[in-house]
Protein backbone atom coordinates (compact mmCIF):
# COMPACT_ATOMS: atom_id res chain seq x y z
CA UNK A 1 0.00 0.00 0.00
CA UNK A 2 1.29 3.30 -1.11
CA UNK A 3 1.93 6.63 1.04
CA UNK A 4 -1.54 8.32 0.93
CA UNK A 5 -3.55 5.51 1.13
CA UNK A 6 -6.48 4.82 2.79
CA UNK A 7 -5.32 2.72 6.55
CA UNK A 8 -6.69 -0.45 6.27
CA UNK A 9 -4.55 -1.90 9.27
CA UNK A 10 -6.31 -0.32 11.98
CA UNK A 11 -3.08 1.42 13.21
CA UNK A 12 -3.23 3.09 16.66
CA UNK A 13 -4.46 6.44 16.44
CA UNK A 14 -1.30 8.62 16.58
CA UNK A 15 -0.20 6.08 13.45
CA UNK A 16 -2.86 5.82 11.25
CA UNK A 17 -1.95 8.34 8.40
CA UNK A 18 -0.74 5.81 5.73
CA UNK A 19 1.02 2.61 5.21
CA UNK A 20 4.17 1.07 3.24
CA UNK A 21 4.78 -2.30 2.04
CA UNK A 22 8.47 -3.56 0.87
CA UNK A 23 11.47 -6.48 1.11
CA UNK A 24 13.90 -4.46 2.84
CA UNK A 25 13.21 -1.30 5.13
CA UNK A 26 16.80 0.59 5.32
CA UNK A 27 16.82 3.11 8.29
CA UNK A 28 20.14 5.21 7.01
CA UNK A 29 21.74 7.10 4.35
CA UNK A 30 25.66 6.35 4.99
CA UNK A 31 27.91 4.32 4.07
CA UNK A 32 25.90 1.14 5.50
CA UNK A 33 22.74 2.06 4.77
CA UNK A 34 23.65 3.00 1.01
CA UNK A 35 25.98 -0.05 0.29
CA UNK A 36 22.94 -2.39 1.79
CA UNK A 37 20.11 -0.55 -0.45
CA UNK A 38 22.46 -0.62 -3.58
CA UNK A 39 23.47 -4.15 -3.26
CA UNK A 40 19.53 -5.40 -2.80
CA UNK A 41 18.63 -3.59 -5.49
CA UNK A 42 21.34 -6.02 -7.53
CA UNK A 43 19.51 -8.83 -6.08
CA UNK A 44 15.75 -7.77 -6.71
CA UNK A 45 14.59 -6.91 -3.52
CA UNK A 46 11.97 -3.57 -3.14
CA UNK A 47 13.99 -1.56 -1.16
CA UNK A 48 12.29 1.45 1.04
CA UNK A 49 15.27 3.94 2.59
CA UNK A 50 13.87 6.57 5.17
CA UNK A 51 16.27 9.42 6.14
CA UNK A 52 15.88 12.12 9.21
CA UNK A 53 16.56 15.10 7.50
CA UNK A 54 15.14 16.44 3.89
CA UNK A 55 17.64 15.19 1.48
CA UNK A 56 18.14 17.84 -1.62
CA UNK A 57 18.15 16.75 -5.03
CA UNK A 58 21.57 18.64 -6.78
CA UNK A 59 22.46 19.06 -10.12
CA UNK A 60 22.54 15.71 -11.32
CA UNK A 61 19.92 14.75 -9.79
CA UNK A 62 20.89 12.65 -7.36
CA UNK A 63 19.73 12.67 -3.62
CA UNK A 64 22.06 14.02 -1.22
CA UNK A 65 21.76 12.31 2.59
CA UNK A 66 23.36 15.20 3.68
CA UNK A 67 23.33 14.28 7.57
CA UNK A 68 25.06 11.30 6.77
CA UNK A 69 28.20 10.71 8.92
CA UNK A 70 29.92 8.79 6.33
CA UNK A 71 29.88 12.63 4.57
CA UNK A 72 32.15 13.62 7.21
CA UNK A 73 34.70 10.79 7.06
CA UNK A 74 38.21 12.41 6.64
CA UNK A 75 41.30 10.04 7.11
CA UNK A 76 40.29 7.37 4.82
CA UNK A 77 39.19 3.59 4.27
CA UNK A 78 42.36 0.97 5.92
CA UNK A 79 41.80 -1.87 3.56
CA UNK A 80 45.05 -4.46 2.42
CA UNK A 81 44.50 -6.71 -1.15
CA UNK A 82 43.87 -10.14 -0.79
CA UNK A 83 47.25 -11.73 0.02
CA UNK A 84 47.05 -14.26 -2.93
CA UNK A 85 45.57 -12.19 -5.30
CA UNK A 86 47.80 -9.47 -6.84
CA UNK A 87 45.14 -7.96 -9.28
CA UNK A 88 42.50 -5.71 -8.80
CA UNK A 89 42.73 -1.69 -7.76
CA UNK A 90 43.25 -2.65 -4.01
CA UNK A 91 46.33 -4.76 -4.76
CA UNK A 92 49.01 -4.76 -2.47
CA UNK A 93 51.99 -3.98 -3.84
CA UNK A 94 53.67 -2.60 -0.48
CA UNK A 95 54.78 -4.19 2.97
CA UNK A 96 51.74 -5.11 4.01
CA UNK A 97 49.21 -7.94 4.69
CA UNK A 98 46.01 -8.86 5.81
CA UNK A 99 47.19 -10.36 8.52
CA UNK A 100 48.95 -7.37 10.13
CA UNK A 101 46.07 -4.98 9.09
CA UNK A 102 44.02 -7.48 11.54
CA UNK A 103 47.20 -7.72 14.16
CA UNK A 104 46.33 -3.89 14.39
CA UNK A 105 42.69 -4.20 14.78
CA UNK A 106 43.08 -6.69 17.53
CA UNK A 107 45.43 -4.24 19.56
CA UNK A 108 44.03 -1.26 19.38
CA UNK A 109 41.04 -3.06 20.44
CA UNK A 110 42.90 -3.77 23.44
CA UNK A 111 42.08 -7.60 23.96
CA UNK A 112 37.78 -7.32 23.43
CA UNK A 113 37.66 -7.58 19.92
CA UNK A 114 36.18 -10.58 18.25
CA UNK A 115 39.02 -12.50 16.65
CA UNK A 116 36.41 -14.16 14.32
CA UNK A 117 34.70 -10.68 13.34
CA UNK A 118 37.57 -9.48 12.62
CA UNK A 119 39.30 -11.78 10.41
CA UNK A 120 36.16 -12.27 8.34
CA UNK A 121 35.17 -8.56 7.93
CA UNK A 122 38.68 -7.56 7.15
CA UNK A 123 39.14 -10.45 4.73
CA UNK A 124 36.11 -8.85 3.07
CA UNK A 125 37.39 -5.84 2.67
CA UNK A 126 39.38 -6.12 -0.75
CA UNK A 127 36.39 -7.51 -2.43
CA UNK A 128 33.93 -4.70 -1.39
CA UNK A 129 36.02 -2.17 -2.29
CA UNK A 130 36.38 -3.40 -5.58
CA UNK A 131 32.66 -3.58 -5.76
CA UNK A 132 32.62 -0.01 -4.57
CA UNK A 133 35.04 1.28 -7.11
CA UNK A 134 33.08 -0.42 -9.57
CA UNK A 135 30.07 1.98 -8.55
CA UNK A 136 32.77 4.89 -9.72
CA UNK A 137 33.83 5.80 -6.21
CA UNK A 138 37.12 7.44 -7.17
CA UNK A 139 40.26 7.74 -4.96
CA UNK A 140 43.56 9.62 -5.14
CA UNK A 141 46.38 8.56 -6.84
CA UNK A 142 49.87 8.03 -5.75
CA UNK A 143 51.99 11.10 -6.89
CA UNK A 144 54.79 9.19 -8.23
CA UNK A 145 52.63 5.91 -9.72
CA UNK A 146 48.72 6.81 -10.74
CA UNK A 147 48.62 3.38 -11.61
CA UNK A 148 48.46 2.69 -7.76
CA UNK A 149 46.24 4.44 -4.56
CA UNK A 150 48.15 6.84 -2.05
CA UNK A 151 48.18 5.50 1.02
CA UNK A 152 48.64 7.37 4.35
CA UNK A 153 49.54 6.08 7.82
CA UNK A 154 47.33 6.54 10.97
CA UNK A 155 47.23 6.04 14.61
CA UNK A 156 47.54 2.21 15.76
CA UNK A 157 48.28 1.01 11.74
CA UNK A 158 51.84 -0.44 10.96
CA UNK A 159 51.74 0.42 7.59
CA UNK A 160 50.71 2.91 5.37
CA UNK A 161 47.29 1.04 4.43
CA UNK A 162 44.41 3.91 3.94
CA UNK A 163 43.47 5.06 0.71
CA UNK A 164 41.57 8.39 0.55
CA UNK A 165 39.89 10.89 -1.94
CA UNK A 166 40.25 14.27 -2.32
CA UNK A 167 42.67 14.30 0.26
CA UNK A 168 40.75 14.18 3.34
CA UNK A 169 36.82 14.07 1.54
CA UNK A 170 36.96 10.34 1.47
CA UNK A 171 33.84 9.82 3.50
CA UNK A 172 32.06 12.45 1.19
CA UNK A 173 33.79 10.56 -2.10
CA UNK A 174 32.14 7.66 -1.01
CA UNK A 175 28.91 8.97 0.12
CA UNK A 176 28.71 9.94 -3.53
CA UNK A 177 29.26 7.26 -5.69
CA UNK A 178 26.87 5.25 -3.09
CA UNK A 179 24.03 7.93 -3.42
CA UNK A 180 24.70 7.76 -7.36
CA UNK A 181 24.18 4.08 -7.51
CA UNK A 182 20.57 4.14 -5.51
CA UNK A 183 18.96 7.12 -7.58
CA UNK A 184 15.45 5.76 -8.34
CA UNK A 185 14.87 3.76 -4.96
CA UNK A 186 11.74 4.93 -2.81
CA UNK A 187 12.80 6.88 0.19
CA UNK A 188 11.15 8.80 2.53
CA UNK A 189 12.72 12.06 3.16
CA UNK A 190 11.89 14.38 7.26
CA UNK A 191 11.04 10.42 8.32
CA UNK A 192 12.02 9.40 11.64
CA UNK A 193 11.53 5.87 12.75
CA UNK A 194 9.88 5.75 16.33
CA UNK A 195 9.53 2.52 17.07
CA UNK A 196 10.01 -1.35 15.85
CA UNK A 197 6.79 -3.39 14.94
CA UNK A 198 7.28 -7.01 17.08
CA UNK A 199 5.24 -10.20 15.88
CA UNK A 200 4.20 -12.35 18.78
CA UNK A 201 6.63 -14.86 17.83
CA UNK A 202 9.31 -11.82 18.27
CA UNK A 203 9.90 -11.03 15.08
CA UNK A 204 10.42 -7.26 13.01
CA UNK A 205 7.93 -6.51 10.80
CA UNK A 206 8.35 -3.01 9.97
CA UNK A 207 8.25 -0.16 11.75
CA UNK A 208 6.14 3.07 13.08
CA UNK A 209 7.61 5.79 11.29
CA UNK A 210 6.78 9.78 11.74
CA UNK A 211 7.03 12.44 8.69
CA UNK A 212 5.41 15.63 7.97
CA UNK A 213 2.13 13.85 6.62
CA UNK A 214 1.78 12.61 9.81
CA UNK A 215 2.64 9.04 11.69
CA UNK A 216 2.26 5.87 9.58
CA UNK A 217 4.05 2.38 9.70
CA UNK A 218 6.22 0.60 7.21
CA UNK A 219 5.53 -3.24 6.72
CA UNK A 220 9.00 -5.21 5.84
CA UNK A 221 10.53 -8.49 5.27
CA UNK A 222 13.57 -7.63 7.02
CA UNK A 223 14.60 -4.02 8.32
CA UNK A 224 17.63 -2.62 8.65
CA UNK A 225 19.06 -0.13 11.10
CA UNK A 226 21.81 1.86 9.91
CA UNK A 227 21.59 5.66 11.60
CA UNK A 228 25.38 5.96 13.46
CA UNK A 229 25.89 6.90 17.10
CA UNK A 230 25.50 8.09 20.20
CA UNK A 231 27.70 11.53 19.43
CA UNK A 232 24.59 14.01 19.82
CA UNK A 233 23.94 12.82 23.27
CA UNK A 234 27.14 14.65 24.84
CA UNK A 235 27.83 18.28 24.68
CA UNK A 236 30.58 18.21 22.20
CA UNK A 237 30.90 15.74 18.95
CA UNK A 238 32.00 15.36 16.06
CA UNK A 239 28.71 13.49 14.39
CA UNK A 240 25.96 14.92 12.63
CA UNK A 241 23.06 16.09 14.32
CA UNK A 242 21.14 13.14 13.40
CA UNK A 243 23.53 10.71 15.65
CA UNK A 244 21.32 10.80 18.87
CA UNK A 245 21.24 6.38 19.22
CA UNK A 246 17.91 5.96 18.57
CA UNK A 247 18.60 2.94 16.64
CA UNK A 248 20.03 1.34 20.04
CA UNK A 249 17.11 2.45 22.12
CA UNK A 250 14.74 0.80 19.46
CA UNK A 251 16.52 -2.38 19.31
CA UNK A 252 16.80 -2.80 22.78
CA UNK A 253 13.20 -2.19 23.19
CA UNK A 254 12.20 -5.05 20.41
CA UNK A 255 14.52 -7.32 22.32
CA UNK A 256 17.91 -7.15 20.79
CA UNK A 257 21.42 -7.66 23.08
CA UNK A 258 23.23 -4.05 23.49
CA UNK A 259 26.86 -4.62 24.55
CA UNK A 260 30.27 -2.55 24.51
CA UNK A 261 28.51 0.54 25.05
CA UNK A 262 31.09 1.75 27.76
CA UNK A 263 33.19 2.05 24.81
CA UNK A 264 33.13 5.85 23.99
CA UNK A 265 35.53 6.45 21.56
CA UNK A 266 36.58 10.52 21.58
CA UNK A 267 38.94 11.15 18.75
CA UNK A 268 42.06 13.11 20.33
CA UNK A 269 42.10 15.85 18.26
CA UNK A 270 39.63 18.18 18.01
CA UNK A 271 39.63 21.81 16.93
CA UNK A 272 38.98 23.70 19.95
CA UNK A 273 37.18 26.61 19.12
CA UNK A 274 36.47 29.09 22.33
CA UNK A 275 33.20 30.31 20.44
CA UNK A 276 31.98 26.74 19.82
CA UNK A 277 32.52 25.78 23.43
CA UNK A 278 30.65 28.94 24.97
CA UNK A 279 27.51 28.27 22.70
CA UNK A 280 27.17 24.97 24.42
CA UNK A 281 26.18 22.03 22.60
CA UNK A 282 26.83 20.73 18.64
CA UNK A 283 29.35 19.24 16.10
CA UNK A 284 32.97 20.84 16.42
CA UNK A 285 35.49 20.21 13.27
CA UNK A 286 37.76 16.85 13.22
CA UNK A 287 41.70 17.83 12.34
CA UNK A 288 42.09 14.16 10.96
CA UNK A 289 44.76 11.65 12.47
CA UNK A 290 46.21 11.42 9.30
CA UNK A 291 47.83 15.46 9.64
CA UNK A 292 49.54 13.27 12.59
CA UNK A 293 50.21 10.60 9.71
CA UNK A 294 52.20 13.08 8.49
CA UNK A 295 54.22 14.33 10.63
CA UNK A 296 52.13 16.80 12.78
CA UNK A 297 52.99 16.17 16.61
CA UNK A 298 50.97 16.88 19.69
CA UNK A 299 52.60 20.14 22.09
CA UNK A 300 51.04 21.70 25.82
CA UNK A 301 51.27 25.26 26.08
CA UNK A 302 55.06 25.32 27.31
CA UNK A 303 55.88 23.74 23.97
CA UNK A 304 56.59 19.93 25.58
CA UNK A 305 55.34 17.04 23.94
CA UNK A 306 51.94 15.26 24.68
CA UNK A 307 52.75 12.13 24.38
CA UNK A 308 56.26 11.67 25.00
CA UNK A 309 57.13 8.52 27.50
CA UNK A 310 53.30 7.88 27.64
CA UNK A 311 53.75 4.98 24.33
CA UNK A 312 56.51 4.17 21.81
CA UNK A 313 53.98 4.99 18.93
CA UNK A 314 53.76 8.15 20.31
CA UNK A 315 51.05 10.56 18.46
CA UNK A 316 50.49 7.47 16.47
CA UNK A 317 49.69 5.67 19.70
CA UNK A 318 45.57 4.50 19.07
CA UNK A 319 43.26 6.85 19.93
CA UNK A 320 42.62 5.66 23.05
CA UNK A 321 45.88 6.25 24.39
CA UNK A 322 46.31 9.68 22.91
CA UNK A 323 43.04 11.30 24.23
CA UNK A 324 43.93 9.52 27.60
CA UNK A 325 47.16 11.35 27.23
CA UNK A 326 45.70 14.76 26.12
CA UNK A 327 43.02 14.45 29.17
CA UNK A 328 45.53 13.94 31.40
CA UNK A 329 47.91 17.06 30.36
CA UNK A 330 44.71 19.45 30.11
CA UNK A 331 44.16 18.06 33.97
CA UNK A 332 47.51 18.97 35.05
CA UNK A 333 48.06 22.24 33.45
CA UNK A 334 44.57 23.33 34.32
CA UNK A 335 43.94 24.03 30.90
CA UNK A 336 41.62 23.06 28.32
CA UNK A 337 43.24 22.29 25.34
CA UNK A 338 46.24 21.42 23.84
CA UNK A 339 47.97 21.94 20.52
CA UNK A 340 48.87 20.49 17.22
CA UNK A 341 52.17 21.99 15.25
CA UNK A 342 51.41 21.32 11.53
CA UNK A 343 53.72 24.19 10.58
CA UNK A 344 56.43 21.87 8.67
CA UNK A 345 53.89 20.13 6.67
CA UNK A 346 54.51 20.71 2.67
CA UNK A 347 51.35 21.55 0.69
CA UNK A 348 48.78 21.34 3.81
CA UNK A 349 46.32 22.76 2.36
CA UNK A 350 46.75 20.70 -0.95
CA UNK A 351 46.40 17.14 1.19
CA UNK A 352 43.82 18.72 3.58
CA UNK A 353 41.44 21.33 1.71
CA UNK A 354 38.83 20.24 4.09
CA UNK A 355 40.48 20.62 7.10
CA UNK A 356 41.89 23.97 5.82
CA UNK A 357 38.53 24.95 5.43
CA UNK A 358 37.67 25.21 8.75
CA UNK A 359 40.89 26.34 9.87
CA UNK A 360 40.61 29.15 7.89
CA UNK A 361 36.51 30.08 9.28
CA UNK A 362 38.08 29.76 12.59
CA UNK A 363 40.83 32.08 11.91
CA UNK A 364 44.04 29.92 11.93
CA UNK A 365 46.56 29.37 9.36
CA UNK A 366 48.01 25.89 9.84
CA UNK A 367 51.41 26.87 7.61
CA UNK A 368 52.06 29.24 10.69
CA UNK A 369 49.66 28.97 13.81
CA UNK A 370 49.75 26.31 16.30
CA UNK A 371 45.96 24.37 15.88
CA UNK A 372 44.12 24.59 19.06
CA UNK A 373 42.61 20.45 19.91
CA UNK A 374 40.93 18.72 22.30
CA UNK A 375 39.31 15.59 22.43
CA UNK A 376 35.68 15.01 21.20
CA UNK A 377 32.82 12.28 21.06
CA UNK A 378 33.79 10.37 17.60
CA UNK A 379 32.55 6.90 17.31
CA UNK A 380 30.45 4.15 19.64
CA UNK A 381 32.61 1.16 19.39
CA UNK A 382 29.93 -0.99 20.90
CA UNK A 383 26.00 -0.87 19.77
CA UNK A 384 23.49 -3.59 18.41
CA UNK A 385 24.92 -7.27 18.93
CA UNK A 386 25.27 -8.82 15.28
CA UNK A 387 27.74 -10.88 13.85
CA UNK A 388 29.56 -10.48 10.88
CA UNK A 389 26.50 -10.58 8.54
CA UNK A 390 24.34 -8.00 10.68
CA UNK A 391 22.10 -10.08 11.84
CA UNK A 392 21.15 -9.29 15.72
CA UNK A 393 19.45 -11.87 17.92
CA UNK A 394 16.02 -10.65 16.68
CA UNK A 395 14.56 -12.22 13.61
CA UNK A 396 13.60 -9.89 10.88
CA UNK A 397 16.00 -6.86 12.14
CA UNK A 398 19.72 -6.35 11.25
CA UNK A 399 22.10 -3.46 12.38
CA UNK A 400 25.43 -2.05 10.43
CA UNK A 401 27.32 0.55 10.84
CA UNK A 402 28.40 2.41 13.94
CA UNK A 403 24.89 1.81 15.61
CA UNK A 404 26.44 -2.14 15.63
CA UNK A 405 28.76 -3.65 17.60
CA UNK A 406 29.95 -6.59 15.15
CA UNK A 407 32.92 -7.23 17.28
CA UNK A 408 35.49 -6.08 14.92
CA UNK A 409 36.62 -2.65 17.60
CA UNK A 410 36.28 -4.26 20.59
CA UNK A 411 37.23 -1.63 23.18
CA UNK A 412 38.71 0.43 20.73
CA UNK A 413 38.23 1.62 16.76
CA UNK A 414 41.84 1.42 15.17
CA UNK A 415 41.38 4.31 12.41
CA UNK A 416 39.71 4.22 9.17
CA UNK A 417 38.36 0.82 10.07
CA UNK A 418 34.48 2.15 10.22
CA UNK A 419 34.08 2.67 6.32
CA UNK A 420 35.49 -0.57 5.77
CA UNK A 421 33.07 -2.17 8.10
CA UNK A 422 30.31 -0.49 6.64
CA UNK A 423 30.68 -1.30 3.64
CA UNK A 424 31.51 -4.98 4.18
CA UNK A 425 28.46 -5.57 7.00
CA UNK A 426 26.32 -3.32 4.92
CA UNK A 427 26.56 -5.25 1.41
CA UNK A 428 26.69 -8.16 3.12
CA UNK A 429 22.69 -7.70 5.11
CA UNK A 430 21.66 -7.18 1.76
CA UNK A 431 22.85 -10.65 0.20
CA UNK A 432 21.74 -12.41 3.79
CA UNK A 433 18.12 -10.90 3.43
CA UNK A 434 17.71 -11.76 0.00
CA UNK A 435 19.65 -15.90 0.45
CA UNK A 436 16.40 -16.14 3.25
CA UNK A 437 13.50 -14.44 0.95
CA UNK A 438 12.22 -12.68 3.64
CA UNK A 439 8.62 -11.53 2.57
CA UNK A 440 6.34 -9.42 4.74
CA UNK A 441 3.72 -10.36 6.65
CA UNK A 442 0.15 -10.53 6.18
CA UNK A 443 -1.71 -7.77 6.76
CA UNK A 444 -3.96 -9.50 10.00
CA UNK A 445 -0.62 -10.22 11.37
CA UNK A 446 0.39 -6.94 10.89
CA UNK A 447 -2.25 -5.03 11.91
CA UNK A 448 -2.63 -7.52 15.23
CA UNK A 449 1.19 -6.52 15.79
CA UNK A 450 0.76 -2.96 15.47
CA UNK A 451 -2.03 -3.24 17.59
CA UNK A 452 -0.19 -4.57 20.34
CA UNK A 453 2.44 -1.79 20.63
CA UNK A 454 3.00 -0.19 23.71
CA UNK A 455 2.76 3.75 22.91
CA UNK A 456 6.17 5.06 21.52
CA UNK A 457 8.67 6.47 23.89
CA UNK A 458 8.23 10.24 24.71
CA UNK A 459 10.88 12.82 22.92
CA UNK A 460 12.81 15.26 24.14
CA UNK A 461 12.33 18.56 24.53
CA UNK A 462 15.25 20.65 23.72
CA UNK A 463 16.09 22.08 27.46
CA UNK A 464 15.84 18.26 28.55
CA UNK A 465 18.50 17.25 25.67
CA UNK A 466 20.68 19.84 26.72
CA UNK A 467 20.30 18.58 30.29
CA UNK A 468 21.16 15.00 29.06
CA UNK A 469 23.94 16.44 26.58
CA UNK A 470 25.31 18.18 30.13
CA UNK A 471 25.48 15.15 32.18
CA UNK A 472 26.77 12.39 29.62
CA UNK A 473 29.72 15.28 28.78
CA UNK A 474 30.50 16.13 32.85
CA UNK A 475 29.86 12.00 33.86
CA UNK A 476 30.61 9.67 30.98
CA UNK A 477 33.62 11.63 29.31
CA UNK A 478 36.89 10.65 28.25
CA UNK A 479 37.48 9.92 32.16
CA UNK A 480 35.07 8.32 34.50
CA UNK A 481 34.50 7.01 37.59
CA UNK A 482 31.59 5.81 39.69
CA UNK A 483 30.74 9.38 41.32
CA UNK A 484 30.58 10.97 37.78
CA UNK A 485 28.42 8.21 36.60
CA UNK A 486 26.03 7.77 39.43
CA UNK A 487 25.45 11.66 39.13
CA UNK A 488 24.74 11.25 35.01
CA UNK A 489 22.66 8.99 36.38
CA UNK A 490 20.41 10.89 38.39
CA UNK A 491 19.89 12.48 35.47
CA UNK A 492 18.93 10.32 33.13
CA UNK A 493 16.49 8.70 35.70
CA UNK A 494 14.88 12.60 36.12
CA UNK A 495 14.13 12.87 32.31
CA UNK A 496 11.27 11.46 30.06
CA UNK A 497 12.26 8.26 29.16
CA UNK A 498 13.27 8.48 25.29
CA UNK A 499 15.23 5.92 22.67
CA UNK A 500 17.83 8.72 23.37
CA UNK A 501 17.69 8.50 26.89
CA UNK A 502 17.79 4.34 26.80
CA UNK A 503 20.75 4.67 24.31
CA UNK A 504 22.74 6.68 27.41
CA UNK A 505 22.10 4.68 30.49
CA UNK A 506 22.98 2.00 28.46
CA UNK A 507 26.70 3.87 28.70
CA UNK A 508 26.13 4.66 31.77
CA UNK A 509 25.65 1.13 33.02
CA UNK A 510 27.84 -0.45 31.15
CA UNK A 511 30.57 2.13 32.36
CA UNK A 512 30.20 1.23 36.30
CA UNK A 513 29.75 -2.38 35.46
CA UNK A 514 33.87 -1.99 34.54
CA UNK A 515 35.09 -0.38 37.05
CA UNK A 516 38.93 -0.47 35.40
CA UNK A 517 40.53 0.88 32.58
CA UNK A 518 40.20 -0.76 29.20
CA UNK A 519 40.85 0.82 25.68
CA UNK A 520 38.96 3.95 25.30
CA UNK A 521 36.48 3.49 28.78
CA UNK A 522 39.35 5.13 31.39
CA UNK A 523 38.65 5.02 35.23
CA UNK A 524 39.67 6.74 37.76
CA UNK A 525 39.04 5.42 40.98
CA UNK A 526 38.28 9.35 42.33
CA UNK A 527 37.98 12.64 41.41
CA UNK A 528 41.69 14.22 40.58
CA UNK A 529 43.06 11.21 40.11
Amino acid sequence: MQAGASNTFGLRPSFDSWTLTCDFLVIGGGVAGLSAARRALELGLDVLVIDSVEWRVGARKQLRFADAATNLAQGGLAVVGLDDDPSGHVANGFDDTTDSHIADTLDAGAGHCDEGAVASIIRAGAAATEWLIGLGATFDPAPDNPAVYSRTKEGGHHARRIIHAGGDATGAEIERALEASVTGVRVLQNATARQLIVGKDGRVLGALVADPRGGGAIRAGATLLATGGVGHIYRATTAPSGARGEAIGMASDAGAEIRDMEFIQFHPTVLYDERSASDGTGRRHLISEAVRGEGAILVDSRGNSVTAGVDPRGDLAPRDIVSRAIATRMRELGEDHVFLDARHIDNFAARFPTITAGLTAAEIDPTKDLIPVAPAVHYTCGGIAVDPFGATCVPGLFAAGECSATGLHGANRLASNSLLEGLVVGKRVAEKVAETHAVPVGDEEFAAAVEGLPQPRPELEPRQLFRLQTAMQEGAGVTRNEQSLRQALAVIDRLPQSVQVVAARKVVEAALARPYTLGCHTWFEKDGD
